[in-house]
């Protein structure tokens, strides 16, 4: 009887270590333990444009992101696929700064965004012909393949360069409000956190009048809109385009992105 009762307990274990490292829907990896999942969406300056360095690509225990194949890896640069030059955004040291405010949290990124696109392409359907992506689709389509792994705890949100021109600008706020419901009702989270992250804003490339509306909007949805912040990205230089953040300035973008994430959730 001792040694039938080893062998159950044994098979126990077995079966529990097999389910734990179970498969999604799409035949990626799930890893053991549940995840806080985080959407990264938006156009290059959450994809990333910094120059890529040796700590980008060391291994930060607890901090996973989703691949184009949708499986699970370890968190490093670049983690977004959207072009050939996509390199260090503000996701991976969110996913950090997330993960070393709580030592039992494990953190799941789920990259999305797509470099040029302005918020037009963010609706069902719609077809972003410079990169062949249809954003919207995309983006759900992994975040739901994502949520096998855990749950989506917050959208970080970087965009709006392309809609700062005059046709667009004034449109800007009505289409991201309707964003933000959208992504909220087809997650079944009516008050999903969604960050904002400000453009850049760089001493080579003052803004315009658009890029002021645009800025603007932003700020007004975070004000009016429940379980919505703004994220400044004043004093962050850019990779020497006046336009994308370099990488210690991504770096800091994501840091302050966490800030505001456990400011909102008041962790």
């Amino acid at each position: 009887m001792p040694g039938r009762h080893r062998l159950v307990v044994l098979i126990a274990v077995m079966m529990i270590a097999v389910t734990r490292s179970g498969f999604s829907a799409l035949g990626s990896q799930v890893p053991g333990d549940r995840m806080d999942l985080f959407l990264l969406a938006g156009q290059s300056n959450m994809a990333g444009r910094g120059r890529v360095a040796d700590e980008d690509r060391a291994e930060y225990p607890r901090v996973r992101m989703l691949t184009r194949n949708n499986e699970w890896v370890p968190a490093i640069e670049p983690m977004h696929f959207d072009k050939p030059i996509a390199a260090v955004g503000p996701g991976r040291a969110f996913g950090i700064a997330i993960a070393e405010s709580d030592p039992l949290i494990h953190v799941g990124l789920i990259p999305t965004a797509v470099g040029g696109s302005p918020v037009t392409a963010w609706e069902p359907g719609v077809l972003y012909p410079e990169t062949g992506a249809y954003p919207w689709d995309e983006a759900l389509r992994r975040t739901r393949a994502a949520m096998a792994a855990g749950t989506v705890k917050a959208i970080l949100w970087h965009q709006g360069e392309s809609d700062a021109n005059p046709d667009n600008a004034p449109l800007y706020e009505e289409r991201l409000r309707s964003l933000i419901a959208r992504f909220r009702a087809e997650l079944g989270a009516p008050s999903l956190p969604f960050i904002i992250g400000q453009l850049g804003r760089f001493p080579g490339r003052p803004w315009n009048e658009s890029f002021e509306r645009v800025d603007t909007a932003h700020r007004r949805v975070a004000a009016e809109v429940a379980n919505v912040i703004f994220v400044s990205s004043e004093g962050l230089g850019d990779n020497g385009d006046n336009l994308h953040f370099n990488a210690d300035g991504a770096r800091e973008l994501g840091r302050r992105y966490a800030a505001a994430y456990l400011k909102l959730t008041q962790r």
